[in-house]
């Protein structure tokens, strides 16, 4: 099968050419045909699968005939849960919109609002946003909805996890019913598919990935170490193993700060980026990591999703996460697009319990790899593979007098986290979505989740 066959336009051919991809990924191949038919469609997909082109790509297709946007209206709304996944769709809308005379904009919190309304002004055929942000923006009218005609909810998993029901439920309430719904999802959990009815009518359900899997493209590797000493193996490995460009995943913000400076110390080029950073910071670590100017990113799960890293060789789990999803999230950012990836993970005998989650939900035991002269004092003990299905958890109730959501990690992406008040020092900054963290409380995560990378394809 070709990308010409599905029913796409020279142009689009084209600028898919000039990325040097030939043929579509089974996401692809379900989900652009019915796109183009004018389906509703809910698909379970994760990144790395080719599911952003598997909309971008039919999306473009439709807004080539039509009445082009006027001033502050979208015809195309795309909702991400993270600054760096909106960057990243916006960065595929432009690459393959190329050819064509098609306006877009990406719009998220964390950044001044100004520049993002002057650039509303003129009306965007795509407009990418984050939920908070494009909220604030309408608020101040500097974008309307009367010519909408397609919707697509982005990761609609991580929406729910990071507590963004309530504003999905008001943006949705502010759009033409007489429009295109896209939602895709990792899973279709209960709560995805409550959200789904009132969202969608009559989806072609596409799933092409198995549930919890990591990437067959993905080899995975264990080395068990005492806590002290796996800052000096993960420079050891670094420089013996000639790592020249490893993501390295720490549980909090200032382990990710402090693992920085201690690889620096070493002569290892490296930053962190996290919730407490702003975006210009996060944005420029991202870049270098890109082009090489640093050999290792130390990130939050904050960069689980929406990194996108052309042949990325090494991801290291410095820290266990404590949610097993995460794991499949961190590492399915290597091996991707079809090219092969490493995966370490760092474990102590305290993160037992969290590795046995890992290797009930991924239904495989992770290699060990001892490394001599890093022997663990405190031993990890064997794995012996629980075979148990998970039970699926009912989310908790948010607190109403929630503690400062600033201090949790790898959730609301820059956003105000809303129906909050702000207090002390972070009152003149509400409003602003210059809060020092990624985001508000949420609710426990479903573990029944489905987690894979495919073959290789536009992303």
């Amino acid at each position: 099968m070709s990308f010409a066959s599905l029913g796409l336009s020279d142009a689009l051919l084209q600028a898919i050419s000039e990325q040097g991809y030939e043929t579509p990924s089974p996401i692809q191949a379900e989900a652009i045909p019915a796109v183009l038919e004018g389906h509703d469609v809910m698909a379970a997909a994760q990144t790395g699968t080719g599911k952003t082109a598997g909309f971008t790509l039919p999306i473009l297709e439709k807004l080539i005939d039509g009445q082009p946007a006027q001033a502050n209206q979208a015809r195309v709304l795309i909702l991400t849960p993270t600054r760096e996944l909106a960057a990243q769709v916006g960065e595929s809308v432009s690459l393959y919109g190329k050819h064509l005379p098609l306006r877009s904009a990406v719009v998220f919190g964390g950044v001044k609002i100004n520049p993002q309304m002057m650039r509303l002004r003129r009306g965007v055929d795509v407009l990418v946003a984050t939920p908070g942000r494009l909220l604030d923006l309408y608020n101040q009218k500097a974008v309307r909805f009367t010519q909408l005609e397609i919707l697509v909810l982005d990761e609609a998993d991580r929406m729910l996890d990071m507590g963004f029901i309530h504003d999905i439920r008001k943006i949705l309430a502010l759009l033409p019913k007489n429009r295109q719904n896209l939602m895709f999802s990792a899973t279709f959990s209960d709560e995805i598919r409550s959200l789904a009815k009132t969202m969608v009518n009559n989806p072609v359900e596409i799933s092409v990935t198995p549930k919890n899997a990591a990437a067959k493209t993905v080899e995975q590797s264990l080395y068990p170490v005492d806590k002290a000493k796996k800052t000096a193996l993960l420079i050891k490995l670094i420089k013996e193993q000639q790592w020249q460009q490893v993501l390295v995943f720490t549980r909090t913000k200032h382990g990710a700060n402090r693992l920085t400076k201690k690889l620096e110390s070493q002569g290892i080029t490296a930053s962190a980026i996290h919730g407490n950073k702003s975006q210009g910071a996060r944005t420029k670590a991202l870049a270098q990591f890109k082009e090489g100017t640093i050999s290792t990113l130390v990130a939050t799960d904050i960069a689980a999703r929406g990194l996108d890293i052309d042949q990325l060789p090494q991801v290291v789990n410095f820290d266990l996460p404590n949610v097993s999803e995460d794991y499949v999230h961190r590492i399915g950012r290597t091996g991707r697009a079809g090219a092969t990836g490493h995966a370490v993970s760092l474990v102590c005998a305290d993160e037992f319990k969290l590795l046995k989650d890992i290797e009930r939900l991924t239904k495989q035991v992770i290699e060990r790899k001892p490394v001599e002269g890093f022997e663990p004092v405190h031993p990890l003990p064997d794995s012996k593979l629980d075979t148990r299905p998970f039970k699926a958890k009912k989310p908790k109730k948010p607190k109403n007098k929630a503690a400062n959501p600033g201090h949790q990690d790898g959730q609301r992406s820059g956003d105000v986290a809303r129906g909050h008040k702000p207090t002390g020092k972070n009152r003149r900054h509400a409003g602003k979505t210059t809060n020092t963290s990624d985001g508000a409380p949420k609710p426990q995560r479903n573990r029944n989740r489905s987690r894979t990378a495919s073959n290789s394809t536009p992303k």
